[in-house]
């Protein structure tokens, strides 16, 4: 084995291996375990959030794979209807086209022609990631499998009576020219303004009142309203209820109309309702059977039914108009500086508009049938709900589970249809009558419907593509052809996902898998938290704090890293302020860490119900133990090279059957930590026994025996040596696949084991036959007498293998006897130039003292230490610590500190005031025990 451990020369040599070799695709075995990839976007890159997702998916289907199960994570991508529309016909303008130009159907093929080419750049950064997905059966959303999968749900559907064609309010850009879902639509708080206008009574004064005053934050709104609405419980206006308003600027009368929504405390009570263009509004306009006045194009410029003035202008042109004809005729009553959420869409940055549109939904609000038949929403919605309420499906953490019902009992109709040209195309045709047909083509409507030569012409809309996400559980396992493997891995065993799409996605996926398959599609839904960077903010491009999980595996130069944070940042302030950052906190760039250390470090943070903080701090610290696991296996493997290597458990050294003991502890842990989602848990118990058990406890035990001459227990713990080795491998492999593969292809021929990969070894599992009880007790014995001695030379500044006197004191007959039976050990490794016990009635000289249970430890200073430089030294730190303590407790007294620095900044230094206290009282014992030197 090389000296030092490189990642990159053996990462992407061992994911070829194991595709070559077919270990990813499911066997023939019993039982079956299914993980559902969520499909990331085909135009996508990986981000932190898969990384870390996608290690969890991982580490779950490697260790199934290993206990024996026919593991499948099933893998593709989703066709993400508007990112790679807006991807190819940014292309297409940058060679001076329009979609439009191309057409339909010419500008489709060209889209398909990018997937070809570049679109899969994602499923490539999986596998450095070591994701072991069965790439055999890679789908995509738009297959054609998949499409008709799409086809016929919405067929099914359409049929019964669940999916229909109607005018409703849409999340609309008027730059992408389609409807948003709600995740598509991006609201965050901007500046802005408020304006309060005079809306006159139509047939003047009604006592002291001539006119009522709304304020809105999009005045140009005001064209489409068609009421003002009162509380109907507030004194001032219940005399107006009834009467009308003259729209400014318009020449038609609203009514004055009311409402229980209004607040009557806030602002003036009054509101103006625009129902066409405020959701809101909308479902207050239904409650009164308002007329929707729809002042916009589809590019949000106001159309025919505005004032000729307005016509044709763009809505933020049209406002500052608006604004000022309202000043000019004395309507307007005051500006407010004001800030507001703004939705935008995520694609596009425009202004979302709320939009009276005509789109397909599906129904999930309906009791009956259009036919008066029960069903509705009762045959979608509410199996979906007793599903979790009766345990078939089960969040994780449990609280979850509220998120998911809040969003069902509150459900509306789903728009499902997007003016896009790349989609699954609506299958439904319209004839010059505007009658509608549904089928898989239109010769299909042809001869269903028996039309004949009748003039068709396809409706023009795709699908949403949460629509064909939702029936990725059973389509991509071959439904709608009842397929092997889809009786096989349906339903699947767990997903894991973020919270941001229980509803979006993890609801459908439910919906449709019980209307279509009978079935829940997974047991588990687990639930991941957010990773924010290290300060606990969100990453984003705008903060500058984004990480690139392949920039942590193969390193980043500074100026490099700089320019990535920078680029395509408009404004110099916030470029610059990035960049500052981000020389303060990467120095020197990122060091290449590897894709197993940053796996594990995903493992390590994943607890329950919490987003993850990620400090590279912790990165740095799993690629150290990397680096111990390979210099153990170095050391192990030069110990049994060319030397016996054979069990003879009668030879077997109390040091051999404790570890063997911990290492079936350790094996129960990670085993039922991975059963139960608890990731963190699970790579706790793997780097306490590795790290402290294995290479720092048995490594130094094993010395003794090794390096003695014909020791009679030598060839057992050689067997023992490499044998816990070999099993520790195999544990920690489904969190760390390429190291481990790496040191067990040395390992295996030690040991005789046959395999071509440790993928397919099996998964270390208890066996209580191993645990031995005795041994524990009596290694962890030596340990504490090892470790007081490790105090008494950290306290006393002692150099590690300078020899010492151990004089012992107390303890019982059990102390006694482990004392003869490991003083030959605890001369060696505590390097001690002599121990023995005190006699009855002999006092200790002056020493440094330790206590390991009862048992006392003296280590007689006298010849040691020089007392006055000892002192002097101990002195100076003492008072550099009493300073620390003066500065941090000047700093928590400071209240202004305290209220607004943030929590974890005040934390730190509670923490680190902690610390300073208890160091200075270790300080001043060590001062005291040398006064009595």
């Amino acid at each position: 084995m090389d000296k030092s451990f490189q990642p990159a020369d053996i990462e992407q040599r061992w994911y070829q291996r194991w595709e070559e070799l077919g270990v990813f695709a499911p066997s023939d075995n019993d039982p079956a375990y299914c993980i559902m990839l969520p499909p990331p976007n085909v135009t996508g890159r990986l981000h932190m959030g898969h990384a870390f997702q996608h290690t969890l998916q991982d580490a779950l289907t490697r260790h199934q794979r290993m206990s024996g199960a026919s593991a499948l994570w099933q893998c593709g991508t989703d066709h993400a209807g508007i990112a790679t529309q807006m991807v190819v016909e940014r292309q297409l303008e940058a060679e001076g086209k329009k979609r439009r130009d191309l057409g339909r159907e010419k500008f489709t093929e060209a889209v398909w022609d990018w997937k070809a080419q570049s679109g899969g750049a994602i499923t490539q950064q999986m596998r450095r990631l070591g994701d072991s997905v069965d790439w055999t059966h890679e789908r995509f959303t738009m297959d054609e499998g998949l499409s008709d999968a799409v086809r016929q749900v919405f067929i099914s559907l359409f049929e019964e009576g669940l999916i229909y064609r109607g005018k409703r309010l849409v999340n609309w850009d008027p730059v992408l020219l389609t409807a948003l879902s709600d995740l598509e639509v991006i609201s965050e708080e901007e500046n802005g303004h408020l304006w309060h206008l005079r809306y006159p009574l139509a047939d003047g004064p009604c006592g002291d009142i001539d006119h009522l005053i709304v304020a809105t934050t999009r005045p140009e709104t005001m064209l489409g309203d068609t009421a003002v609405a009162v509380h109907p419980d507030d004194g001032r206006y219940q005399h107006l209820v009834g009467k009308d308003i003259a729209l400014p600027l318009s020449e038609r009368r609203i009514p004055i109309i009311a409402d229980s929504y209004v607040d009557p405390e806030f602002g003036t009570g009054c509101v103006k309702i625009t129902p066409a263009h405020d959701f809101n509004d909308y479902q207050m306009g239904q409650r009164h059977q308002l007329p929707m006045i729809n002042i916009f194009e589809a590019n949000a410029s106001l159309n025919h039914t505005a004032p000729e003035a307005y016509r044709g202008m763009d809505r933020m042109v049209a406002r500052k108009a608006i604004v000022a004809d309202l000043d000019s005729a004395g309507l307007l009553e005051k500006t407010q500086d004001h800030k507001l959420m703004v939705p935008r869409g995520d694609r596009s940055g425009a202004v979302v508009e709320p939009y009276l549109t005509d789109q397909w939904y599906v129904d999930l609000t309906r009791q009956t049938q259009p036919d008066g038949r029960p069903g509705g929403a009762a045959a979608i919605t509410d199996p979906a709900i007793e599903v979790v309420r009766n345990g078939r499906v089960r969040f994780v953490p449990g609280n979850w589970d509220k998120t998911y019902f809040e969003w069902l009992n509150n459900i509306q109709d789903w728009c499902i249809s997007r003016q896009l040209w790349w989609g699954h195309r609506i299958p439904a045709w319209y004839d010059d009558d505007g009658q509608v047909f549904v089928g898989q083509s239109e010769a299909d409507v042809r001869q269903r419907f028996d039309l004949g030569e009748r003039p068709l012409k396809q409706d023009e809309d795709v699908l949403d593509t949460w629509f064909s996400s939702g029936l990725w559980p059973f389509s991509t396992l071959g439904w709608p052809e009842k397929t092997d493997r889809l009786e096989k891995f349906y339903p699947g065993n767990v997903l894991v996902t973020g919270f941001d799409i229980i509803f979006f996605w993890v609801a459908r996926m439910i919906m449709f898998g019980l209307k279509f398959m009978d079935d829940v599609p997974f047991r588990d839904v687990y639930i991941t938290g957010l990773i924010r960077d290290y300060q606990g903010q969100k990453m984003s491009k705008s903060k500058g704090n984004v990480l690139d999980p392949l920039d942590l595996i193969d390193g980043i130069d500074l100026e490099s890293l700089i320019a990535k944070r920078t680029s395509g940042l408009m404004q110099p302030k916030m470029a610059a302020s990035i960049e500052k950052a981000t020389r303060k906190e990467f120095p020197d760039g990122i060091r290449a860490y590897g894709t197993d250390a940053l796996r594990f470090t995903f493992a390590a943070l994943a607890t329950h119900g919490r987003d993850i903080r990620f400090d590279t701090g912790r990165i740095e610290g799993y690629r150290n133990f990397c680096n111990k696991i390979w210099n153990a296996a170095r050391y192990v493997l030069m110990n049994v090279e060319e030397k016996s290597v054979a069990q003879a458990p009668d030879t077997a050294t109390v040091f051999d059957r404790w570890i063997v003991s911990r290492f079936h502890h350790a094996a129960d842990e990670v085993n039922k930590n991975l059963a139960r989602y608890r990731f963190d848990l699970a790579a706790t118990a793997i780097y306490e026994f590795t790290w402290h058990e294995y290479c720092d406890w048995y490594l130094e035990l094993t010395k003794p025996v090794l390096n003695a001459d014909n020791h009679p227990s030598a060839q057992h713990t050689r067997f023992t040596l490499v044998s816990v080795l070999e099993q520790v491998l195999r544990l920690m492999h489904p969190l760390i696949p390429f190291i481990t593969e790496e040191i067990w292809q040395r390992v295996a021929p030690t040991l005789n084991i046959d395999g071509e990969t440790i993928s397919t070894q099996p998964f270390p599992t208890q066996d209580a036959r191993q645990i031995d009880s005795g041994a524990e007790q009596e290694v962890q014995w030596l340990q504490q007498v090892l470790l007081g001695l490790r105090q008494i030379r950290g306290e006393m500044d002692i150099a590690p293998r300078k020899p010492l006197e151990l004089l012992l004191e107390a303890g019982d007959t059990d102390d006694q006897k482990r004392f003869t039976q490991h003083q030959d050990m605890l001369l060696t490794l505590g390097s001690l130039s002599s121990s023995r016990w005190l006699n009855d009635g002999e006092q200790a000289p002056p020493s440094a003292f330790a206590a390991a249970g009862k048992l006392k430890l003296h280590v007689p200073l006298a010849g040691i230490i020089d007392p006055q430089e000892e002192r002097a030294r101990i002195s100076r730190e003492l008072e550099r610590k009493r300073n620390d303590i003066g500065r941090l407790e000047g700093k928590l007294s400071n209240q202004k500190f305290v209220a607004n620095a943030p929590d974890a900044v005040v934390q730190k230094a509670r923490t680190q005031l902690e610390h300073a206290l208890s160091e200075v009282a270790d300080l001043e014992q060590q001062i005291k025990r040398l006064d009595d030197l």
